[in-house]
């Protein structure tokens, strides 16, 4: 084992294709190991809910504080949602797909419109001739100040960390994904996916507000959506924005090499790790995506060479909120000020 991992750690030498044999024997799911994450999950998922409803009686704040800490645990129930879509998590098809469906409810993501903007995120990932659907818009520094003012200043406010990580969240889990965009001509089943996930919402929320009022809404439904959607997307954002991530335009491109380059491993603490379903191991997830996250960790542990990949750290991911432009020459993420440098230079 030794000898091979240290062949395929050549990454100037050895396609990142040469991994695909190796992480292939981890694919196989556990029924059983499925059926415990599932019910260990919804039952976090319904303590803190539970606990928060009783901590209404004693306090809205406290409510309200037990219900943004079970944000993370729609985290973990959206995470196996996504690897209901990659048909990772169970081996039957309908087993997965019904799980994901009925998890979408929950999470406010209608399962097969979700499914089909991911598959096209995993396909494109890196590809600058490609973007579009299911990344987070970036702009190499020649298109942005190609844009006029408007352009460069709307740009700079999708940027931003209070729309990136604050409005962004809300609007793209409460609102976007109310209408299958992007696949609106795409055929009836994701408009079916869409208006299923809806109806099953209304319903959801009618039942609450009729059995507890419009606090439990306010104060626990609500909050708890918009914190799992901000750590979604945060954990989204580390994911591929880092400053050595992987982009090229279509000719050099590679989808191997982009999965695994273009991939932070983000170093969770345990207790985070386990909460976001070690999503963070997330380059051998797009380099293998029928793994299911509970075996991720197994080959971190047979393969050291992966273990020391793209290593992000939580302290380091908050310096990925600056980075917003690809330097194309430079071959990394800049920060605005940065662009700016870059730009000039090629100017003079």
């Amino acid at each position: 084992m030794t000898n091979l991992t240290d062949d395929l750690t050549q990454a100037q030498e050895v396609s990142a294709r040469k991994w695909l044999p190796i992480l292939a024997k981890y694919r196989d799911p556990s029924r059983p190991r499925s059926l415990f994450e599932l019910a260990v999950t919804c039952a976090g998922f319904v303590a803190f809910w539970a606990a928060a409803w009783a901590a209404l009686s004693v306090s809205p704040w406290l409510a309200l504080g037990i219900a943004l800490l079970n944000g993370f645990w729609l985290v973990r129930l959206f995470l196996i949602q996504h690897d209901c879509g990659h048909q990772s998590f169970f081996v039957g098809r309908q087993t997965n797909d019904w799980i994901g469906r009925i998890i979408g409810v929950l999470t406010l993501t209608p399962y097969t419109v979700w499914k089909r903007g991911h598959s096209i995120h995993h396909a494109n990932a890196g590809n600058l001739d490609r973007r579009g659907i299911g990344d987070v818009m970036t702009l190499t520094v020649d298109e942005f100040y190609q844009r006029g003012w408007l352009g460069r200043a709307l740009y700079r406010a999708y940027r931003s960390p209070l729309v990136m990580f604050g409005l962004g969240p809300a609007y793209l889990f409460m609102l976007e994904h109310r209408l299958p965009l992007g696949l609106m001509r795409s055929g009836w089943r994701y408009w079916l996916s869409a208006m299923g996930t809806n109806l099953g919402i209304a319903v959801m929320i009618g039942m609450l507000y009729y059995f507890g009022g419009w606090q439990v809404v306010a104060l626990i439904y609500v909050p708890t959506v918009i914190s799992a959607a901000t750590i979604g997307v945060w954990l989204f954002f580390v994911q591929h924005q880092f400053e050595d991530t992987y982009w090229d335009h279509e000719a050099d491109w590679q989808l191997h090499d982009a999965a695994l380059l273009g991939s932070s491993h983000y170093r969770l603490p345990a207790p985070l790790a386990w909460l976001t379903a070690n999503i963070g191991i997330h380059h051998v997830h797009h380099l293998y995506a029928r793994i299911p996250f509970y075996r991720l960790t197994e080959i971190l542990r047979d393969y050291p060479a992966l273990a020391e990949a793209q290593v992000l750290t939580l302290r380091e991911s908050l310096s990925c909120a600056r980075l917003h432009l690809w330097d194309k020459a430079g071959r990394r993420l800049v920060t605005f000020r940065e662009a700016g440098h870059v730009w000039a230079a090629q100017q003079a």
